[in-house]
């Protein structure tokens, strides 16, 4: 794997993204979504990731999140769920994704067969409470501005709801906003 060319300053919060490559729509199934929400609930257990706030869509992902070595858990987040997806992908026979993870995968990528994330995570430092605030309501408005939903709360693969008090499918660390 070659360097980051993203440098992640100490363990504040950054926001960051992860889009699958060209944008395919991989999150409408549900089995893929429940790898992406295992595997950051297994790296909060384990204390490796601190999670403030996140979306998930069809096609990328939105955290606010910290960590000791954030651009280290990124990447290993990043490619145990592309194992896993893949793995799922190949036991279901879905040639068709497979196909597009292969044509679009990068030319220099030469020891796999298939890319799923795109390259980087697009970090962004939380520099004070009202960017804090900017993003996470960027995060949760996502849906809305998509047209999925017309209230944030209603998007289930969001912390919007963790931040209304109800109970969400990660636990985050609320931040009061």
């Amino acid at each position: 794997m070659g360097r980051s060319r993203y440098h992640v300053l100490g363990t504040q919060p950054h926001f960051l993204t992860c889009t699958v490559i060209n944008w395919i729509p991989l999150f409408g199934k549900v089995e893929f979504t429940q790898i992406i929400l295992d595997s950051l609930n297994f790296l909060q257990r384990q204390q490796r990731l601190t999670l403030y706030g996140y979306v998930i869509m069809e096609n990328h992902l939105h955290l606010i999140a910290s960590a000791a070595s954030l651009s280290k858990e990124i990447a290993n987040f990043k490619s145990f769920t592309a194992r896993s997806i893949i793995d799922l992908l190949e036991k279901n026979k879905s040639n068709y994704i497979l196909n597009q993870f292969e044509l679009y995968k990068l030319k220099h990528k030469t020891k796999q067969e298939y890319q799923l994330w795109q390259e980087g995570f697009h970090p962004q430092v939380i520099l004070d409470e009202e960017m804090f605030r900017q993003k996470l309501d960027y995060i949760h408005n996502n849906p809305v501005r998509r047209g999925y939903v017309d209230d944030p709360a209603h998007w289930r693969y969001s912390s919007c709801r963790n931040y209304m008090g109800e109970l969400g499918l990660l636990q985050v660390e609320l931040i009061d906003v």
